[in-house]
């Protein structure tokens, strides 16, 4: 009974000043209440555009099945035993396109497949072309569709990869999808060590009989999982900055100054090309090659060509030449493992390869490169690596909602002394050691040079962070002394923290 009463004697209970946060920050500490409070605004700032990311991608990575099933009838045909010669399947895509010419052909890549036929079409968006689908056995048009990119995305496919990767707002929205990429990672590897020094904390602390409270279990979901799935995160984050507007062309940039690109093909001629045989245009400008697009019995010589030199993989892309003095190529499409990206260049009127590159001999940064981008996509290894990156969107979408749900219960209107929790102080990193906060300074400016909204959004930070410690401080030594002594819930509740030991006895 005699501790009870002890709080109730005092008659002017000493203030709670900012000295104990503040001595922890000036201390080794510093640089875990900066990371913590780094990770915090991370999560409270960027967490919508990561859920966003991560329900968006999760979504894209199951497409391949959806995809098969909503355009069965464009997609797929009864088995095809004997073919048609690929130029009449163009010529009967052609006609029904109105006569344009192709701007890249997909024969089929199986017995079951259409053949695509690609047109361009100003109507149509960067990089969208009007698609028509080909019966390989009969002629038959199967379909009409506009497909995206390399890939060849349909529309509903197309929705989705543009919903994560700009919220289907064209160039502004890419900003969301760079700030989640480029913060990701930033946010796993700080994660990472709180996390660490957490479990280390508790190792050591005197009190080990405390009950698990709901939000105890959720920063134990919530660290568990992120570093069970840390390796995937900083591979999201990496490969998706590829894409990226901003850090794009700085990795872009890198990779050529290392001499990491993809090797390509050229397309150049390096003389004037004879006139292909039945060739009798003789009129105009337009070199031989040129004219030879128009013929759709030109891609029966160029896939044969190709088929003969190194292109093995089923799923091809057969361009006919888009200006004058350039040559065809043929380029292996599929991107599931173990498919190659192998192209060669073409001269039909002599017949002969021009220029090639054989993946084989790709540098080993091309191929990562390549299998990144396709792993990222789902497409590597087909439905194991779909429901791979499935559960990792999932498992990211919860880190984002389990963060929330720390915030909330652990907000300043709580109810519970738990909920209470003193956060980390705000301004640390400007209080910390001169040289700890100088070789800090100095790696954020480094990744800011990258990773451009990193860096910004980085200094935005910390300038609010510090600007508002200093008005906390400054409007705290303006106080009276009595409007900072502490609040009678607050001395409730040191009287319950101070009876519990008595009554544990």
């Amino acid at each position: 009974m005699t501790v009870l009463a002890t709080p109730q004697t005092s008659a002017q209970p000493a203030p709670p000043g900012p000295a104990p946060a503040r001595n922890a920050a000036e201390g080794r500490g510093w640089f875990r209440a900066f990371l913590l409070r780094l990770h915090f605004y991370a999560g409270i700032l960027v967490g919508p555009f990561l859920l966003v990311a991560a329900v968006s991608g999760g979504l894209y990575a199951i497409t391949p099945q959806l995809e098969q099933a909503v355009y069965a009838k464009e997609l797929h045909v009864p088995a095809v035993a004997n073919p048609l010669p690929l130029s009449a399947q163009v010529e009967a895509a052609i006609g029904a396109a109105g006569g344009a010419t192709p701007v890249t052909v997909r024969p089929a890549p199986g017995a079951e497949d259409t053949t695509r036929v690609l047109f361009a079409d100003p109507s149509l968006d960067e990089s969208e072309y009007r698609t028509i689908f080909v019966n390989p056995g009969t002629g038959e048009i199967r379909g009409d569709l506009t497909s995206y990119g390399s890939s060849g995305a349909l529309p509903m496919r197309t929705w989705i990869s543009n919903l994560h990767r700009s919220l289907n707002l064209g160039e502004p929205g890419r900003i969301y999808s760079e700030l989640a990429a480029s913060w990701l990672w930033v946010v796993a590897l700080g994660g990472l060590v709180l996390w660490i020094d957490r479990i280390r904390r508790r190792r050591t602390a005197p009190q080990k009989g405390r009950p698990v409270s709901g939000r105890a279990r959720t920063v134990w979901l919530h660290g568990t999982t992120g570093t069970l799935m840390l390796a995937a995160f900083l591979f999201l984050s990496a490969s998706g900055l590829t894409w990226s507007a901003g850090a794009g062309e700085n990795i872009t940039a890198l990779r050529s100054s290392l001499g990491w690109l993809t090797p390509t093909v050229s397309t150049s001629l390096s003389g004037p090309a004879s006139a292909p045989a039945g060739d009798h245009s003789g009129h105009g400008s337009a070199s031989p090659s040129v004219s030879a697009a128009a013929d759709p019995a030109v891609y029966d010589a160029v896939q044969r060509i190709a088929r003969a030199d190194i292109i093995t993989a089923p799923m091809v892309d057969i361009k006919p030449p888009a200006s004058e003095s350039k040559a065809w190529t043929v380029t292996e499409a599929g991107r599931e493992w173990p498919a190659t990206a192998s192209a060669v260049a073409i001269d039909p009127a002599s017949g002969k390869v021009t220029s090639r590159a054989d993946f084989k001999d790709f540098g080993l940064a091309a191929k990562l490169t390549r299998w990144a981008i396709a792993a990222h996509m789902g497409l590597l290894f087909g439905l194991p690596n779909q429901l791979v990156l499935f559960a990792v969107a999932a498992g990211l979408a919860a880190m984002v909602v389990w963060g929330y749900v720390m915030w909330w219960r652990r907000r300043p209107t709580g109810g519970s002394a738990w909920a209470m929790g003193r956060p980390a102080p705000r301004g640390a990193f400007l209080r910390g050691h001169w040289a700890g906060v100088l070789a800090a300074i100095t790696a954020m400016v480094l990744v800011g040079m990258f990773l451009p909204l990193l860096g910004w959004s980085l200094l935005a930070f910390i300038l609010l962070d510090t600007a508002v410690a200093e008005a906390r401080r400054r409007r705290r030594s303006l106080e009276p002394s009595a409007e900072r002594a502490p609040s009678p819930e607050r001395l409730r509740r040191a009287k319950v923290g101070m009876a519990a030991p008595a009554r544990r006895r």
